[in-house]
């Protein structure tokens, strides 16, 4: 399959093959099939994001209970290394500079 350029702004969770205003957080070269499997990710993070505000109204059920939490928390996990392994370089030590998929360089005691 032919990989195509994207850009990717998961604020609005936005994957668009046209650059324009603030869409282009992240670039990424993805074939149809991986772009809608990111598309996928997103649209579970903001479903479960959703839940989380319905939860947050709940005084009696905690954060760290939260089922809604760990769904948006691994979708938007699964979401930034699917990025990171299609982006660009920009896009790669942006991504390894926010620590997101593991320990900063700033983190470590080297």
């Amino acid at each position: 399959m032919e990989k195509k350029k994207y850009y990717v702004n998961l604020q609005s969770k936005e994957i668009s093959q046209i650059q324009y205003q603030n869409n282009n957080m992240f670039t990424i070269h993805a074939t149809d099939e991986e772009v809608l499997l990111l598309r996928k990710k997103l649209v579970g993070a903001d479903v479960a994001e959703f839940d989380t505000f319905w939860r947050a109204h709940v005084p009696i059920v905690p954060y760290h209970n939260d089922p809604s939490n760990d769904r948006y928390d691994r979708n938007l996990a699964e979401a930034y290394q699917m990025i990171y392994d299609l982006g660009d370089d920009q896009t790669k030590a942006f991504i390894e500079g926010t620590g997101m998929l593991g320990e900063r360089p700033i983190d470590t005691e080297n």
